[in-house]
């Protein structure tokens, strides 16, 4: 089975999220999204696996202090946004066998494997 995590070490959440994927057995491949950003067509795909739009991903706190309005922003023009600046990204979101979950709480990417 092949699983990609998109990660954030420094996020307690994403920590918790990967100790428990390596508990049940899986060792995903690990992308760290700060250091090998989101493109728009990236994000794209993993919003339609996800079934959510790019609003339901990101970060208020994190928007509000890059300057970013999400209820401004058209659905195009948030995807642009979340690319150049990615740590407004919920996180961590694993994808497995085409579909994707984010991992808010951890044990909500299970499904996916």
């Amino acid at each position: 089975m092949s699983v990609t995590m998109y990660h954030n070490p420094r996020c307690n959440t994403s920590r918790r999220t990967l100790a428990l994927l390596r508990e049940k057995g899986v060792e995903p491949k690990i992308i760290e999204y700060l250091k090998t950003p989101y493109t728009a067509s990236m994000l794209k795909k993993l919003l339609g696996q996800l079934k959510m739009p790019a609003s339901a991903i990101v970060r208020k706190k994190d928007a509000a202090a890059a300057g970013v309005d999400p209820t401004a922003l058209s659905e195009e023009e948030l995807i642009a946004a979340m690319v150049d600046n990615p740590i407004i990204v919920e996180r961590p979101i694993v994808v497995s066998g085409g579909k994707a979950a984010l991992g808010r709480p951890p044990e909500a990417v299970l499904r996916v494997l």
